[in-house]
């Protein structure tokens, strides 16, 4: 018997697609919001500018039926029936004979500030919506002319914005809520990060042990092989450096005033016998071989370290490596490092320090992104890529605190 494997949807490695397809989706819901209250939005404006149409019929059939002083209060009473659309009446000369809905205008006391405040609004109304002009007569016979201005209801106004207000909520509530989710994510990488660290580095205690005893003891056998043993001593000094190395992960790191060439030089003699010896490495430090820098010094020897690793490979083995240690400016140190290797595209360089980037066919890509994270996180500095060219070579600048 035999079982056919079903495809399954693993969230994490389609990420990217996920996040595209939340996205239309929101477009799509968002569009549909807008479009949906904008019909809802003009039904309602529609209404009431034919409301206000019936307020001028209404104002005219009386005036034209001799009953011109009963059209106000008629109006009043019509208008009362609806407390939302402001409403101005205004004579031919542009003053205003009456008003209603406008709160703003009832609180005004002094007559000549609420007139010049009316006459304003009749602008505004005026840009709004077109004015309805109500011919008066008596007997055929026309005397006079009043123009209704209005302009949409506070709620019709409200209804008009609520999409977006809605929508700007909306998002940035999803904007907290990922930040929060991301935070979340990025916490338990880092407790996975540190417990693998700190697990490492216990694991290797036992064997580090068991290594120097043994060392201490063929030195004592063979007097004859020193010169072997000095490099066995120097390959146990550097696991030990490891072991501290990841003890450090998760911990803040103390820092102290080191001489930055001299910390990037040790690093330098001990890889010099361990690469290709077609890799010719160069210091260069200014203004003096003593600069100054506030380093974790097994951490910072792990970024250098790294960043040379990677430029060996990057020139499969043939080239240089020129390292430039300048004082750029009060309290800085800048670090260049340059290769002679292959380069990275332009369009790549945003994604050196991203876990899983690499171009070895081994390897996992967690080279550079530890290095990034010893440099900003615990030494409060900055690497970038400087410069780059294909087939050319790649520049790494480190800034750090002296």
């Amino acid at each position: 018997m035999s079982f056919k494997e079903t495809p399954t949807f693993n969230l994490y490695s389609e990420r990217s697609s996920f996040k595209w397809i939340v996205l239309a989706v929101s477009v799509v819901i968002s569009a549909s919001s807008i479009v949906y209250t904008s019909q809802l939005v003009q039904k309602i404006r529609d209404r009431e500018s034919k409301q206000i149409a019936l307020y001028a019929k209404t104002l005219e059939y009386l005036t034209n039926d001799g009953e011109l002083s009963n059209a106000v209060f008629i109006l009043e009473e019509i208008v009362d029936a609806n407390n939302t659309i402001p409403v101005i009446v205004a004579d031919e000369y542009g003053e205003a004979d009456y008003y209603k809905n406008l709160p703003a205008a009832d609180a005004i006391k002094d007559s000549t500030r609420r007139r010049d405040f009316l006459y304003a609004e009749i602008q505004r109304m005026r840009e709004e919506h077109e004015p309805i002009l109500v011919t008066l007569s008596d007997n055929g016979q026309i005397y006079g002319y009043k123009t209704i201005y209005y302009k949409n209801s506070l709620l019709l106004t409200q209804l008009k914005y609520y999409p977006y207000i809605q929508l700007s909520v909306i998002a940035i509530f999803a904007l907290i809520t990922f930040a929060v989710f991301n935070y979340s994510r990025t916490a338990e990488q880092n407790r996975v990060w540190v417990g693998m660290a700190k697990e490492t580095a216990h694991q290797l205690g036992t064997p580090l042990s068991s290594l120097l005893a043994w060392t201490e003891y063929f030195k004592e056998q063979f007097p004859e092989h020193q010169d072997i043993f000095l490099e066995l001593e120097k390959d146990v000094d550097r696991l030990e450096m490891i072991t501290e190395r990841f003890s450090n992960i998760g911990s803040v790191p103390q820092l102290r005033e080191e001489n930055v060439p001299e910390v990037i030089n040790e690093v330098v003699k001990y890889l010099q016998k361990r690469i290709s010896r077609k890799v010719v490495m160069e210091i260069e430090a200014f203004p003096s071989d003593e600069i100054l820098g506030a380093l974790n010094k097994p951490l910072f020897a792990w970024v250098i370290e790294n960043i040379i690793k990677n430029a060996v490979d990057a020139m499969g083995g043939v080239g240089r490596i020129n390292i430039k240690i300048m004082k750029v400016n009060e309290g800085q140190v800048s670090i260049d490092i340059a290769d002679t290797g292959k380069g990275i595209a332009k369009n790549r360089i945003k994604q050196v320090f991203q876990p899983g980037f690499t171009t070895k066919k081994r390897g996992w890509g967690l080279g550079l992104t530890l290095t990034k994270r010893i440099v900003e996180n615990y030494h409060g500095g900055k690497i970038f890529v400087k410069s780059s060219e294909v087939d050319k070579g790649t520049t790494f600048r480190i800034l750090l605190k002296t």
